[in-house]
């Protein structure tokens, strides 16, 4: 029987017997090996050691029923004494003692059957040879309930460590989502309330425009609640999202913002984490655009290279300040809190095997790269 045969059979099992019953059988397989090392090893005693006399097949044949009643026993007794519970340790090895002689004597019995031996009268026993062959299998009975107790007692504390690790991972997880709705939580209301206070003025001065503004704020909050609240989206919502953002934006810029978005037709579906691309448009327009006169473009794109998706965002700002060092990631100003989260949330998620990195653009502005796994 094959390895995939002995899978099936314990499909098998498992789908038409009792869990008790189902684990009861598959206890016994895993002995099984341990059970016939054992019995050889006594053959080989009985053989060389004692001297018994008879062949090493016939011994070892002896052993092999003397063994495996015992084994037989102790489960019996197990069971009958303490149910599916643990034993008691003193009391489990002092009931081994007392079923060894009497699984001598059923091996015994029952190897004479096999081998059609006459069953010899109880008053021609060799008792000096007897009394030797009853301590072997007390002997042998304690160290094989021994090596069996260890075993199971194996298999509990790993069952347990199993059991505590998927707890603490179950832990680790819920705390993970509560880090990341919180760093998510600190990005929205900061581009919400800019765009409020930017309506708030437009109103009294254009209406018209701030009638514009609200529509196109509709759009975005009615587009992105169900997105940003998830813990997933793809990246053809993230672009839905960034064009609602930037519409409301250049309301408000003018001719001095100018945007446009590249993304591939065969990465629209790509997953993404939601809010990665927002903060750093933001940034760049706060930062970039903003302060600088004449305004300027931004350019965000997507593109996959081997298993890492990368997302730039090209602006043509007022660039990086002179001292930055992008290998330091400073988070601590203000300003940097954006990136600082975007940089928590990646390693929340994706570990090293994800980065943001800020460098300046050619001949002027910045350039946001974002990069993360993908299958």
């Amino acid at each position: 029987m094959n390895i995939k045969s002995l899978q099936q059979f314990q499909v098998y099992l498992q789908a038409n017997v009792k869990p008790d019953t189902y684990h009861i059988l598959m206890t016994i397989v895993a002995d099984l090996p341990r059970l016939l090392v054992i019995n050889l090893a006594c053959g080989f005693a009985v053989t060389y050691v004692l001297h018994a006399g008879g062949s090493l097949f016939q011994n070892i044949v002896f052993s092999m029923f003397i063994g495996t009643s015992a084994y037989t026993l102790i489960k019996l007794f197990k069971r009958l004494f303490w149910g599916a519970g643990k034993p008691h340790t003193l009391g489990f090895y002092v009931m081994c003692l007392m079923v060894a002689p009497l699984a001598l004597f059923i091996g015994m019995a029952i190897a004479y059957f096999v081998f059609n031996y006459p069953i010899p009268n109880i008053s021609k026993f060799r008792w000096s040879y007897l009394g030797s062959v009853i301590i072997m299998t007390c002997i042998v009975s304690l160290i094989a309930a021994w090596s069996f107790w260890s075993r199971s007692r194996m298999a509990e504390l790993q069952a347990a460590a199993e059991t505590e690790k998927a707890k603490n991972a179950g832990i680790e997880k819920q705390a993970m989502q509560a880090q990341l709705q919180m760093l998510q939580a600190q990005i929205e209301p900061h581009m919400l309330f800019n765009t409020l206070a930017n309506l708030q003025g437009l109103i009294a001065i254009d209406p018209p425009r701030a009638q514009h503004m609200l529509a196109q704020l509709i759009v975005y909050l009615r587009n992105t609640l169900s997105s940003s609240r998830s813990e997933q989206t793809t990246l053809k919502q993230e672009f839905t999202l960034m064009q609602a953002y930037l519409e409301l934006l250049a309301i408000r810029m003018g001719k001095r913002l100018q945007y446009t978005l590249d993304l591939p037709e065969d990465l629209q579906q790509t997953p993404i984490a939601p809010m990665l691309l927002q903060p750093l448009v933001e940034n760049a327009i706060k930062h970039g655009l903003e302060p600088k006169m004449e305004g300027g473009s931004i350019h965000v794109v997507a593109e996959k290279q081997g298993s890492q998706l990368h997302l730039k965002v090209i602006d043509t700002g007022l660039g990086l300040p002179f001292n930055y060092d992008d290998s330091k990631n400073v988070s601590s100003a203000a300003n940097n809190i954006g990136n600082a989260n975007i940089r928590e949330r990646l390693q929340a998620l994706y570990g090293t095997q994800a980065s943001l990195s800020l460098q300046a653009n050619q001949p002027e502005g910045a350039i946001a790269h974002l990069s993360i796994p993908i299958n």
